[in-house]
């Protein structure tokens, strides 16, 4: 785990000549700090205009669906700069990590600043692990593709018994509406990690085409290998998916910036997964409302995904404040052997958003 880069005067003097020579340098002290008090005054006045305009400049730039997103992250437009940056150490979340690695936990984790791309947490980002529901992301960029082109109607009916059933999470497979079109299926794909709705997009685009696309955007450590199953037999991919947090970390950085595809297929994505209800790992650091939190009223965007599974903890997003903003994405997979286990893999995750939250604040 590494992190880019924390005269005394002897001797009595004749009484006269001594208060004329303090009251000389009480007016040299006084009148010194007096142009020390007005500089720091022009000062503190330049840093108070300067950050407000950095606020007025991050804005609301509208999507393609008519939804404002913070940042120009639906826009084509390359976004504003922020002003300089305050060091961050990100030291309770190498502490967490580290006592995660040294119980057995494989870790992965990558922090990058969103507009300079400049790496600022780097652990083991290279390597592939499972991500079991972030493998949603690079389908739903498909189904957005495919919307974009006009070789799929957002508005086309899928059957849910299209598919098998799968209960692993979500909620269609628990309401009444036994079909529903392509555009309400990726919004339960995205806010609710539906399994059900993610498999019947799966099986409307197809996986040879996400696959495609994976490698058209030029992603070579990211694989959606199979739809959701209640179990998994042994002629079944092992995982759904597949993801490298370096990889997870870009992706998420260039949909924001209107870099996917296309600045719509971007700013479709965006806006599906603002939409995530998932706020119990680094959202929980945010104090974002997990039901509303796609237009907040301080200005803090949160676009992220997270992915569950026995053992494997992963989820990847863009945070961005008033200061800075920062692409992320941790992996861990452990021995999920207990409550205990599970719950420590939690507060890395926790510890990573409360370092996130300084960095960008």
């Amino acid at each position: 785990m590494n992190e880019p880069g924390r005269t005394r005067r002897s001797g009595a003097e004749e009484p006269e000549r001594a208060a004329t020579r303090s009251g000389g340098r009480s007016a040299r002290r006084g009148q010194a700090a007096g142009e020390a008090r007005a500089d720091a005054g022009a000062r503190a006045d330049a840093a108070t205009r300067a950050d407000a305009a950095g606020r007025a400049d991050v804005g609301t730039r509208a999507d393609a669906g008519g939804r404002a997103l913070r940042r120009g992250a639906v826009s084509g437009a390359v976004p504003p700069r922020r002003s300089a940056l305050r060091a961050r150490s990100f030291l309770g979340t190498l502490k967490a990590l580290d006592a995660l690695s040294a119980a057995g936990a494989q870790v992965s984790v990558r922090v990058a600043d969103i507009d300079s791309g400049e790496a600022v947490l780097v652990g083991d980002d290279h390597l592939t692990l499972p991500v079991a529901g972030l493998g949603v992301v690079p389908l739903l960029i498909e189904v957005a593709a495919q919307i974009e082109a006009g070789t799929l109607d957002p508005l086309q009916i899928i059957e849910r018994t299209a598919v098998d059933p799968v209960t692993v999470g979500g909620l269609w497979h628990q309401l009444k509406a036994p079909a529903l079109p392509v555009s309400d299926l990726a919004v339960l794909a995205a806010a609710a990690s539906d399994a059900t709705a993610a498999n019947a997009l799966l099986a409307r685009v197809g996986l040879d085409a996400v696959r495609a696309r994976v490698e058209q955007i030029g992603l070579v450590k990211t694989a959606l290998l199979d739809g959701f199953r209640d179990t998994r037999g042994p002629d079944d991919a092992p995982h759904v998916a597949l993801a490298s947090t370096g990889e997870l970390a870009a992706l998420f950085a260039a949909l924001v910036n209107a870099h996917v595809v296309s600045p719509a297929v971007s700013a479709q994505v965006s806006e599906w997964l603002s939409l995530n209800q998932d706020l119990a790992l680094v959202g929980a650091s945010t104090a974002l409302d997990p039901f509303a939190h796609d237009d907040d009223r301080h200005g803090l965007l949160f676009v992220n995904k997270t992915g569950r599974a026995d053992g494997i903890r992963a989820e990847a997003g863009v945070i961005a404040g008033p200061r800075a903003g920062a692409a992320y994405a941790l992996i861990v997979c452990f021995d999920d052997l207990s409550v205990a286990h599970r719950v420590r893999a939690h507060e890395a995750f926790r510890a990573l958003g409360l370092d996130l939250m300084e960095y960008v604040c």
